[in-house]
């Protein structure tokens, strides 16, 4: 029986899935996509597959992966869904179709508890804080039960907690081989089971970081891999852009500096030198600093070079750091901690020289602005040349899914981007009747996106919206100024009205407990920015309007945006209909899909921005979104509610 007809016995009314699974049921979109699946497998070739919310794309690629006998990597766009799809999604899909493959999940090396370094932080009693201190011995307990040192499964230490950084390990300060607990690494063990594995999870930063560093383990899974799947691969271009340039932060200059202290207490305490060379970098970090005035900024290195005491600054933070570097030198051959430390020094002293020179035609070098650091960053202006090599290495299949990766069913943004220009491409709509369940909304008299009085609009025009939803809504902004000021503006408008639902906004505490909250409450409001466009399923009544309070242009003074539209521009394309306008499409085509996220989900869609449609471009953005039922009245919003609600 081929892949083909296999995958179609296994999706059909009686077949493995739905004897397996009660609430399976067979949807042609599901079983056309597994069916392409299937076939790009087969024939070893690139797809890029866009599934509209519902379609049920994990099973569409799970079951020919599974079925197809051949090595798999599967790279998500979170953590989170990567252990969804571990614990959940592949334990299922196994079962149901009765193959004896083996899964495994590996994570970057930041996720396992490292034995070195939590006795190394228990015998130096250096914590942050109290609570830092009582964790440890969670910690060792944890360290001497648990079978995989995966920090997800220890609840009792949350994920956010400062005494993480001192008990895993990075790929700067980690020994290798001459580590004492080398053969109970818990690293070492997630790489080997991954080896042996059939079917391998991995997440988009470890993929990208792993092909560029060779560090994590990816790089010896590639090269037996028959099948690589990118799920949420529309995070793509901007993951592998991170990875395929070249960035320095003065955190790792005071990491560096941090862990040369340690070094000296334990080791050489002798060395005399070693301690004197520690303070001047960590002052010269802090001085380069306060170059910058205001966290958050990003600038452009030929911007940021004609600042006041820039150069002066970063001289004294190379100078230091050679001489850090220099004495380390002269301690290496005592301990492989030593070595390690010498090590960094010179590797990130070539990181400073090289992105001080910026010679390198397709990186575009630019500052990025922290409370605490400043990270210096060399982009690349396209990833499709660095990624192109890794697609040809050798022949496998490559397949790319996400609900968002074409701009109305026209996928060359995401080709040209990602190099895929020999794909093949297919769409797929959302099985969900869209006219029927939902409402897209575009209010009248809105002024000009850029006014200052814009988020004092949005704020009065979303709350009438909001009381006709009775709260159970998102507010998502595309800049986190706007949530602020829309909030502020919401609440106060709240207690004047009278109305007690809950206000909740982004930063107040972590995404998944603002999200428990959210849901718990039933008829809250949550106002938020980035983190909340994607990766977020709300189902049901607690979430039944979703507001966007602008349509989401990358900020036009973002300096690799600025490059890329200059180079566009230089080349005779059209920047703005070939990349800005793709771009928001797509990052609008996730926060719209919030909304509605299963057959019996009802609710509306308002997005306040004009140039929706006063502009040309608007048809195309809006004929991308799901076919939604259009309204320009308020009072067919409210109507629409009444109905949901059982108002007469």
């Amino acid at each position: 029986m081929s892949l083909a007809q296999q995958v179609s016995s296994a999706f059909s009314e009686n077949g493995s899935l739905a004897q397996a699974m009660p609430d399976f049921r067979s949807r042609p979109q599901q079983q056309e996509m597994a069916l392409a699946i299937a076939e790009a497998i087969e024939q070893q070739q690139q797809l890029v597959a866009e599934a509209g919310t519902g379609t049920g794309k994990t099973y569409a690629y799970l079951v020919p992966a599974l079925l197809s006998g051949g090595k798999v990597i599967i790279s998500t766009g979170t953590k989170t869904l990567q252990d969804q799809l571990f614990q959940r999604d592949l334990p299922a899909v196994r079962e149901a179709l009765k193959v004896p493959v083996s899964v495994a999940m590996l994570k970057g090396r930041a996720n396992y508890l490292c034995h070195y370094h939590l006795q190394r932080a228990s015998q130096e009693g250096r914590f942050q804080s109290r609570e830092d201190a009582q964790y440890i011995p969670i910690l060792q307990s944890f360290a001497e039960h648990s079978q995989t040192g995966d920090k997800a499964e220890l609840v009792e230490v949350p994920e956010q907690a400062t005494v993480w950084q001192q008990v895993t390990s990075t790929r700067d300060n980690c020994v290798g081989q001459d580590c004492q607990f080398y053969k109970q690494c818990f690293v070492m063990e997630a790489r080997k089971q991954a080896l042996a594995a059939d079917v391998v999870v991995v997440n988009h930063h470890l993929f990208f970081a792993d092909v560029m560093l060779r560090d994590e383990g990816v790089a010896e899974l590639l090269p037996s891999a028959n099948t690589v799947v990118f799920d949420e691969a529309h995070q793509l271009p901007e993951v592998a852009g991170l990875f395929f340039g070249e960035d320095i932060s003065t955190s790792q200059l005071m990491d560096l500096a941090r862990d040369s202290q340690m070094a000296y207490l334990s080791l050489a305490k002798d060395c005399v030198a070693l301690s004197e060379a520690v303070p001047p970098l960590e002052k010269a970090c802090r001085d380069f600093r306060l170059v910058f005035q205001f966290e958050g900024s990003r600038m452009p290195a030929q911007k940021a070079q004609t600042m006041k005491n820039f150069d002066e600054a970063f001289q004294r933070m190379l100078e230091t750091l050679a001489a850090l570097t220099a004495v380390l030198e002269t301690q290496a051959g005592r301990d492989p901690q030593l070595e390690k430390c010498w090590q960094r020094g010179e590797a990130l002293l070539a990181l400073l020289q090289a992105w001080l020179k910026g010679n390198h035609a397709n990186l575009v070098r630019w500052v990025e602005v922290f409370s605490q650091s400043v990270q210096l960053h060399a982009t690349p202006l396209s990833v499709a040349d660095g990624f192109g090599k890794q697609l040809n290495a050798q022949p496998r299949a490559w397949i790319f899914t996400s609900a968002t990766l074409a701009v109305k069913s026209d996928f060359s943004h995401y080709q040209s981007q990602m190099g895929l220009l020999a794909a093949q491409t297919r769409h797929w709509q959302s099985p969900f009747d869209y006219g029927q369940q939902a409402l897209l909304y575009v209010p009248t008299g809105m002024p000009e996106p850029n006014s200052s009085a814009y988020a004092a609009a949005v704020a009065a025009v979303s709350l009438p919206v909001l009381q006709a939803s009775r709260g159970r809504a998102f507010v998502l902004c595309t800049s986190l100024k706007a949530m602020r000021e829309v909030h502020a503006l919401l609440k106060n408008a709240f207690e004047e009205l009278g109305l007690n639902y809950p206000l909740l906004m982004q930063g107040e505490s972590n995404r998944t407990e603002l999200l428990d909250r959210f849901r718990s409450h039933g008829n809250a409001v949550l106002v938020g920015s980035q983190s909340f466009w994607e990766g977020v399923d709300v189902r049901g009544e607690a979430l039944s309007c979703v507001i966007i309070d602008k349509l989401p242009f990358a900020p036009p003074d973002d300096p690799v945006l600025a490059a890329r539209i200059d180079k566009m521009n230089a080349e005779g394309k059209n920047a703005f209909m070939e990349y800005q306008l793709p771009y928001a499409v797509i990052t609008l085509k996730q926060g719209a899909g919030r909304l509605i996220r299963d057959e019996q989900d009802v609710g509306v869609l308002m997005i306040c921005d004009p140039r929706l449609v006063d502009k040309p471009y608007g048809r195309r953005i809006w004929q991308s979104l799901p076919p939604f039922k259009r309204t320009r009245v308020q009072q067919e919003v409210e109507d629409f509610f009444a109905v949901i609600n059982g108002v007469s």
